[in-house]
């Protein structure tokens, strides 16, 4: 017998409770039944991103409703900033290019954040750009970009947007959107929110929405003025996922339940034992200063293949972590510390790591990564 674990920034986990919920009978998607359902997590949703502001919910991955951002928010020609840390910053700017934006490119050394100095310095010299787009948490490279500071630039200027790619930050740390300013965020079910893949949610501040009264872009199924307006009747435009909405009502009542503060202090926790246990064990972290509280990245040992050893870790040791991507491919390994995931799967992911090392011939001292990573998983408790 193998038991499997999930360990990777998406898909993560699924609490047996929420399964249990999705399992349930089908039920017609235009109904008041159902009604009652989608509207419950939409304003559950609401809770999530600390906004007063519609949050719509697509059948869709957090790409949807990145795209969605594009095509609802400007039009060919439109100039925007992309922030490119790594493979999903990159990302903003090739669905910006399809539909004929022009892409100022400010690229940040993988495992970097942006300097928000720098940033205000490319928009004071370049009056034309209409927006910022930059990932809160930069998943391929476990790295945080300031957005409270990015925030800073746009919320007094009314020509101007600040988009945000939340989906392995909304849920894991503060990102507060009314409060800061934020004029779009998106996220995807399968991080933070404990499900499967299928759902997007995306939020737009009203200085947004005058931007999508302006936009040319064609669109049809991601259109968010029409899903706006399904939303006041608790539905959406299209058919939803209708099994996803009734798991994403009860994730979200979960973390009202636990409170949002409460989940950035376990993910907080998590993450910090991951770094104090990789760093024990002599790794070097791909992401020094400034660590996402979603996911630790370090590049592997001198010697050590990256993707045999992630290949092993999965097949032999049956845990499932995340390598590295593009220039990192066989570099890195990531591990996942967001969502369904608590104190003794930090264990797990720590202990198979430092035994697959240790069988691929690294220097490994079994068990340090484990006792340093306990001494901080300790406070929960």
């Amino acid at each position: 017998m193998k038991k499997k674990y999930l360990l990777a920034p998406g898909p993560t986990p699924v609490p047996e409770h929420v399964s249990l919920e999705m399992a349930l009978p089908m039920q017609h998607h235009r109904t008041p039944q159902f009604s009652k359902i989608f509207g419950e997590a939409a304003e559950g949703a609401q809770y999530l991103f600390q906004t007063k502001q519609d949050v719509l919910i697509l059948a869709s991955t957090g790409t949807g409703a990145m795209e969605g951002c594009v095509t609802n928010l400007f039009s060919a020609g439109d100039k925007v900033l992309v922030i490119n840390g790594g493979k999903f910053g990159e990302r903003w700017g090739k669905i910006s290019e399809t539909y004929g934006l022009k892409v100022v490119w400010h690229s940040v050394e993988w495992g970097q954040g942006a300097d928000a100095k720098e940033i205000e310095s490319i928009l004071a010299q370049d009056k034309e750009i209409k927006a910022i787009m930059v990932q809160a948490s930069e998943t391929s490279t476990t790295a945080a970009h300031p957005i409270e500071a990015l925030s800073k630039l746009t919320r007094d200027r009314d020509d101007i947007l600040l988009i945000v790619d939340g989906i392995t930050g909304v849920g894991v740390f503060n990102l507060p959107m009314d409060e800061w300013g934020i004029d779009a965020m998106v996220t995807g079910s399968q991080k933070a929110l404990e499900l499967p893949p299928g759902l997007a949610l995306v939020s737009l501040s009203e200085k947004a929405w005058k931007f999508a009264n302006q936009s040319t872009t064609p669109r049809f199924y991601f259109d968010f003025k029409k899903e706006r307006k399904n939303l006041a009747d608790k539905t959406s435009a299209y058919t939803p996922a209708v099994s996803l909405v009734a798991g994403l009502r009860v994730v979200l009542r979960d973390l009202q339940e636990e409170g949002l503060e409460n989940v950035f202090k376990r993910h907080n926790r998590l993450a910090r034992a991951t770094r104090a246990a990789v760093q024990a064990m002599g790794l070097t972290m791909v992401a020094p200063d400034s660590p996402a509280d979603s996911a630790t990245g370090v590049f592997v040992p001198e010697g050590v293949d990256g993707g045999k050893l992630v290949k092993s870790l999965r097949d032999d040791f049956g845990v499932t972590l995340a390598g590295g991507q593009d220039q990192w491919k066989g570099k890195v390994v990531r591990i996942a510390h967001l969502g369904y995931v608590d104190t003794f799967d930090i264990i797990i992911a720590i202990s198979a790591l430092e035994m697959a090392l240790k069988k691929f011939g690294a220097q490994v001292q079994l068990g340090k990564g484990v006792a340093a990573a306990q001494e901080i998983l300790l406070e929960a408790y």
